[in-house]
């Protein structure tokens, strides 16, 4: 510790890119542990999330509006919103999923 103070108080050039690159560095690693990495985090949890979703779940779309999974597609899914309406929309639509139905995937 000792050697770390004196290092930043040498009058060599390497002292003071040191110092001068310090606060930087410091910057650089807080933020990546407060901002980045929950955020990679978040991602990963909703890649999960849409990846499970499965004919027969009920759920709630980033609009409010509620249904149950009716189809599935690569990145679209066919929900049922009431009695014989039905609507098309992307995976990424889904907000949240809050349960399963009694129906079972055919």
């Amino acid at each position: 510790m000792i050697n770390l103070i004196f290092l930043f108080q040498q009058g060599d050039g390497m002292g003071s890119l040191v110092s001068s690159l310090l606060p930087f560095l410091l910057i650089i690693v807080v933020f990546y542990f407060i901002i980045l990495r929950p955020q990679q985090k978040r991602q990963k949890e909703r890649e999960k999330l849409l990846s499970a979703v499965k004919k027969g779940d009920k759920i709630i779309t980033s609009g409010g509006v509620h249904g149950t999974v009716e189809g599935l597609e690569d990145n679209t899914v066919l929900i049922k919103i009431a009695d014989n309406v039905k609507v098309k929309m992307e995976k990424s639509a889904i907000g949240t999923i809050i349960g399963v139905t009694d129906q079972k995937a055919k």
